[in-house]
């Protein structure tokens, strides 16, 4: 299945600038840059680590922001994707970057301050593989965009609002616990 991208820039604290790819249909976030300065060098630097040398994706969406010229546009077809661009002054049409976007500052960069560029690309990552891999995505009906990498074997219950006997519940903090993910596991004890 082709997979469309969405990548918007945004400013954050102190102007730096976060750089990011979601995937459309999966609500992957495939890629997140940061930089002091972006220009349209870097802007293609960061599309061909996501996109590689894969045939799988056919579009790039993006809004029109000064940064996407229309050599950087030539550049990105180059890559094979066709370039969409969004019409003025219209959020909407890249509605799930904006929301993603906002979901970034909510959720993350609205309770840390970044002291350095490293320190911001730190916490994103972290972040990222949060977003990617434990929270819930009601789009997804909620599940994740990435699957978990290995599947357990957790004692089922007859109701869904009962743990199976047997079942421990696991949690683990993200981002030294701004939030938690959780998991069944069976007891060993």
């Amino acid at each position: 299945m082709a997979c469309d991208f969405l990548v918007t820039v945004t400013a954050t604290f102190r102007l730096l600038y976060v750089f990011v790819v979601i995937e459309h249909g999966r609500r992957r976030l495939a890629h997140v840059g940061v930089t002091n300065h972006p220009t349209a060098d870097w802007t293609l630097r960061q599309l061909r680590e996501v996109v590689g040398d894969e045939s799988t994706h056919r579009y790039l969406i993006h809004d029109r922001d000064s940064i996407f010229a229309r050599h950087l546009d030539n550049s990105i077809r180059a890559l094979g994707l066709k370039v969409l661009r969004t019409p003025f002054r219209s959020p909407k049409a890249n509605s799930i970057c904006e929301r993603v976007n906002g979901t970034i500052r909510r959720e993350c960069l609205d309770w840390m301050i970044p002291v350095t560029e490293a320190h911001l690309r730190a916490t994103l990552r972290e972040w990222v593989r949060h977003y990617n891999e434990g929270r819930p995505h009601k789009a997804l009906g909620p599940g994740v965009p990435d699957p978990p990498k290995a599947a357990s074997m957790v004692p089922t219950s007859e109701s869904r609002h009962r743990m199976a006997a047997g079942a421990i519940v696991l949690t683990k903090a993200v981002l030294g616990g701004l939030h938690h993910e959780y998991s069944l596991a069976p007891n060993v004890a």
